[in-house]
């Protein structure tokens, strides 16, 4: 090749065309090298021939190759991944119809024990291999426990499903079966198993069979009380990252009763970070929970719950290492109800749910057949209702219910009535096996179907209200059937278009009170602009823009980014001078100002937990759920007003309740002790109530004893609060927060429960929204100032009262923190119609607050 080569390049270069070879070099060179051949520059066809081969032969290796790894790949998946296997475990109860319970079954370490759980290990075992989905993929079996009737056992099984199987081996492992295993002998019977059932369960409950560190097992004694608690209570908290369960038994033919007395868990958060299960068996069958637990209850707060037969399963599930001290709970045996509901025949009666206001054992069912004499008609009246499920619509009742003339009802309703049409009524109650709630109170009573409410209206719900509340504006009637079918006057009413009529002062109050919201329209502003909060209406371009256009920030308080503005009167200012666009940025969460200054001094405003009025409509308040309320007491007379707690050492309350009178001197502070931390008005003694007396007593300069305006003082006390789980310290407003209109806000106090009636023992809460000044205004003319606002409800029901003054107003803000918006201040009455409660506002003293206290 090279000599051949080299010959052709001289013939290039001597002969001066290079196209053209002599025959005899032609000859030579095919003579030396037979398939060696030179081609002149401009043949290109033999070369484009020989290209395309190489390009055929390169795609048809690279798609051979695709071609290979596509099938290697679905190869890889389907044994990989089709064939990816998922443990599961399952936890599930079983009856053994020929055997009889004895003690010894109680005992995980006795020789019966392991018999009959071997028994039952080989059933299961022998049914899983003639189930395809099942039998291959078993792992194994344990039984944890026995129980009576006639013998009840409790096992896991765990397999490793393939992951195409799981669903339909849940389905398989719901449905109830029956399996027969063989006696071992022909002098031993068969072992009979009916409603063998299991569902999928968390897969450490088969680790935690083999750790017993965290596993324990009481038998209740007689009537006596048994205590159990996480472990360290109440002096170190729970393990972390522990799984613990506390199996709870009874004699034979005994319910237990079961009470959390103390209740302090991590928070509840969507990751579970810490969780107490109570099942009604002793597998932790989800079918069979009764409730699940978790953050922190007040003493106070009903946690009492029913088996439906003598056995109980806690389970505590910790995934944090969140430091709380658990629970400490107790239990006894209560000898099982033979029935429930009955035959009632008198005119007029009571009847509730089984152990109300405990909550109702799982599985039961009451019937009570009712029956007025004299051919009287028969009403009830449903007056507490809370059958409540989790995930369950109170729609669609296919749980726990209330049924009468063929309705079902459940979840929590406001008081309602039902009403027969004839002398007879039928209420059935049905729980199913999960979830119990407290359940229901009822009375029945007789009625004359020609006149069911004597010189008053008839709800179409069966409820009686006065004539004169027909057609005022206000739903009396659940069912809003005494404002149905009115017409409206013309001099004080708005025709709202659902045809309800509605006081013409509420009309574009920016409250929807049609409901339809026909009252708020024509009210708004034009396109294209923005609508503040004292209604100016401006361009939508001034909205966001860093400045202060409306006159009350409202433009500038709601911007997706915050940003530092001119300061106002409106606006937030930080530490360092600069004020910031959001409104009521302080200890919310969120560094709003550069210099951090929003979130410093904030521990405040919050409780030692979380839930879900003198007050006239409220309710008792659980203990330590407002513990910066204060009650104080006058020398000789008992409470007289409230207070809030805003340090360790002031206290806010009014001015008017330190107003010397009738020859007593409130101005002293000698003449007064604050109770902290306190709830029941006749338990003042108890551990963690806090006795102090005053030091000072600081009313505002400019309180006017006639008109109630800047009725506001402080009160220092003699030695520092300490705070604790039922005494901490309230947050105080910015002078620029903003509690709008129809915001709920809850009052606090023991006054009196109604209008000219007796000051309540246990402290009283009660929901009220903030109405707007404007309508407040009109209600009560000429008696407002800037200091004030109202809150309440004009149609009546929920107010505070006498003995409530001094009283804060709590209000929750972002990020739960709590607010003090106002002090009980005055009011025409307590919770009549059109007459709301009058509140100092709070904001618009934070600066005298700070001068005088530091705080």
């Amino acid at each position: 090749m090279m000599v051949g080569i080299k010959e052709a390049d001289e013939g290039l270069l001597s002969g001066g065309t290079g196209h053209v070879l002599t025959q005899e070099r032609q000859q030579n060179l095919n003579g030396f090298e037979e398939g060696v051949e030179f081609l002149p520059v401009n043949n290109a066809k033999k070369v484009e021939k020989q290209g395309r081969r190489c390009w055929v032969v390169l795609a048809a290796v690279v798609i051979g190759f695709f071609l290979l790894s596509l099938v290697v790949g679905v190869l890889v998946w389907h044994f990989q991944h089709r064939n990816e296997r998922i443990p599961k475990v399952f936890n599930g109860h079983l009856r053994i119809k020929n055997e009889n319970f004895v003690d010894a079954y109680e005992n995980s370490n006795s020789t019966e024990f392991a018999y009959l759980a071997n028994r039952v290990k080989e059933a299961l075992k022998l049914l899983y291999s003639g189930i395809p989905a099942l039998g291959p993929y078993h792992k194994e079996s344990a039984v944890t426990a026995f129980s009576e009737g006639s013998v009840i056992a409790y096992y896991w099984s765990e397999f490793s499903f393939p992951k195409h199987l799981v669903e339909e081996a849940e389905r398989t492992m719901a449905e109830e079966r029956v399996v027969i295993l063989p006696p071992r002998a022909r002098a031993h019977h068969s072992t009979v198993l009916t409603s063998v059932v299991a569902y999928p369960t968390d897969p450490r409950t088969a680790l935690k069979t083999r750790d017993n560190s965290c596993n324990f097992a009481l038998h209740a004694r007689g009537g006596e009380w048994m205590r159990f608690a996480t472990p360290g209570f109440p002096d170190s908290p729970y393990p972390a990252h522990a799984h613990c369960q506390w199996a709870l038994r009874g004699d034979a033919n005994s319910v237990l009763s079961l009470t959390f007395r103390s209740f302090d868990l991590a928070a509840c958060d969507q990751r579970g970070s810490a969780v107490v299960t109570v099942y009604d068996s002793l597998s932790p069958i989800e079918p069979h929970a009764v409730v699940r637990l978790c953050g922190t209850y007040p003493p106070s707060y009903n946690l009492t719950f029913l088996s439906s037969q003598n056995v109980f399963l806690v389970t505590l599930i910790s995934k944090s290492k969140r430091r709380h001290p658990g629970f400490e709970a107790t239990f006894f045996q209560l000898t099982k109800m033979s029935g429930c509901g009955g035959y009632l025949h008198q005119a007029q009666g009571t009847f509730s749910s089984p152990y109300y206001p405990g909550h109702y054992p799982p599985n039961i069912d009451c019937t009570w057949n009712i029956e007025v004499p004299n051919k009287q008609y028969v009403k009830v009246r449903f007056k507490v209702f809370y059958l409540v499920e989790p995930n369950v619509s109170p729609v669609i009742c296919t749980k726990d219910y209330v049924e009468v003339n063929g309705e079902k009802h459940c979840g929590e309703k406001s008081e309602f009535v039902v009403t027969s049409n004839s002398s007879k009524i039928t209420v059935h109650f049905h729980s199913d096996q999960s979830y119990a709630d407290t359940g229901f109170l009822a009375e029945f009573l007789s009625y004359d179907s020609r006149d069911p409410c004597p010189g008053m209206f008839t709800c179409k719900t069966g409820r009686c209200i006065r004539n004169a509340l027909r057609c005022d504006g206000w739903a009396d009637c659940t069912d809003h059937s005494d404002e149905l079918n009115c017409v409206c006057n013309a001099t004080h009413q708005f025709t709202c278009k659902n045809k309800f009529c509605k006081p013409l002062f509420w009309v574009c109050d920016s409250v929807n009170d049609c409901g339809d919201n026909s009252d708020e329209q024509g009210c708004s502003c034009p396109a294209q602009t923005f609508k503040c909060g004292n209604g100016k209406c401006l361009p939508l371009s001034q909205q966001c823009d860093g400045k202060d256009n409306c006159g009350d920030g409202s433009d500038e308080a709601s911007c997706d980014q915050v940003s530092t503005v001119t300061c106002t009167q409106h606006t937030y200012r930080c530490h360092n001078g600069l004020c910031v666009n959001k409104g009521n940025p302080e200890c919310d969460g969120k560094e709003d100002c550069s210099d951090g200054s929003d979130e410093k001094d904030c521990d405040c405003g919050q409780r030692s937990f979380s839930k879900q009025s003198r007050v006239v409509g409220g309710q008792n308040a659980d203990e330590g759920e407002w513990p910066w309320q204060v009650s104080l007491h006058a020398l000789g007379q008992g409470h007289v007003c409230g207070a809030s707690l805003i340090s360790p050492t002031w206290l806010v309350s009014a001015a008017h309740c330190h107003i010397d009178d009738k020859g007593f001197r409130y101005s002293d502070p000698a003449m007064w002790t604050a109770y902290l931390g306190l709830h029941d008005q006749s338990k003042r003694s108890d551990p963690g109530v806090q006795e102090h007396k005053l030091k000072r007593i600081i009313r505002h300069p400019s309180f006017n004893d006639f008109t109630y305006d800047y009725d506001l003082a402080l009160l220092e006390l003699e030695q520092p609060a300490e705070y604790s789980s039922v005494v901490r310290p309230i947050c105080l407003p910015d002078a620029t927060h903003v509690f709008p209109a129809g915001k709920a806000i809850w009052v606090t106090g023991w006054g009196h429960t109604q209008e000219g009636g007796s000051s309540a023992l246990i402290l009283q809460k009660g929901e009220i929204r903030v109405i707007n000044q404007t309508t407040c205004e009109s209600l009560l003319p000429q008696q407002l100032s800037a200091r004030m606002m109202c809150v309440g409800y004009l149609s009546g029901g929920v107010d505070s009262c006498q003995g409530d003054s001094g009283g804060p107003l709590s209000s929750v803000e972002a990020d739960g923190r709590i607010f003090q918006a106002g002090v009980v201040s005055w009011g025409d009455g307590c919770a009549r119609r059109n007459k709301p409660g009058v509140y100092t506002r709070l904001s618009m003293f934070r600066g005298w607050i700070k001068e005088q206290t530091g705080v």
